[in-house]
């Protein structure tokens, strides 16, 4: 029961909502585990904090820059990938999240939602609330959901990949030099 938060630690990615369900998370689901993958940006001393009010074994934090070469164990690790943001525009995380067929917990600010076919590919919560969270990723373990949302990871990592967004083009191309040599007839 592994939980990931990937990729840079800024405040408007809501790592501290995470580590307050986090609480919530290790009452009900004593096995379960948070890895926070990612440099800060900022001071990291609440986070700290907060980690160290966890029970003992349920977080590590890798705070160094992850280089590529690692991201696959991160995610090869993961069971659900948590993006507890308070504010966004898109995520790059997401869409390696995807790429590696992982089901995302998201919450529901900018472009994220769009990311997640909720109760298919992931869940979404509101924005900024630790409980929300915390609910969501118990109910991602206890109804054992990723087995659930394999067939529909598959087909979204196929929509997120360049091969479509190539074909498409193609396609595109084909049609323009066919309205093409119409019109010069």
């Amino acid at each position: 029961q592994v939980v990931l938060f990937f990729g840079f630690v800024r405040r408007y990615k809501g790592l501290h909502v995470l580590l307050d369900a986090m609480q919530s998370v290790s009452r009900r689901l004593p096995r379960a585990k948070l890895i926070v993958a990612g440099e800060c940006y900022g001071s990291d001393v609440e986070y700290r904090r907060k980690l160290d009010a966890l029970p003992a074994g349920v977080a590590r934090w890798d705070s160094d820059f992850i280089p590529d070469d690692r991201v696959p164990v991160y995610f090869g690790a993961a069971d659900v990938v948590v993006q507890p943001y308070l504010s966004a525009t898109q995520s790059g995380v997401a869409q390696i999240a995807h790429y590696f067929e992982r089901p995302l917990i998201v919450t529901d600010v900018g472009g994220l939602p769009e990311f997640v076919a909720d109760a298919k590919t992931g869940l979404v919560v509101r924005r900024n609330d630790p409980g929300a969270l915390a609910e969501a990723i118990i109910r991602f373990f206890e109804e054992g959901l990723a087995a659930r949302f394999v067939p529909h990871l598959h087909a979204a990592r196929r929509m997120f990949a360049w091969e479509p967004f190539f074909e498409t083009i193609e396609l595109l191309v084909e049609e323009l030099k066919t309205t093409r040599r119409k019109r010069r007839r």
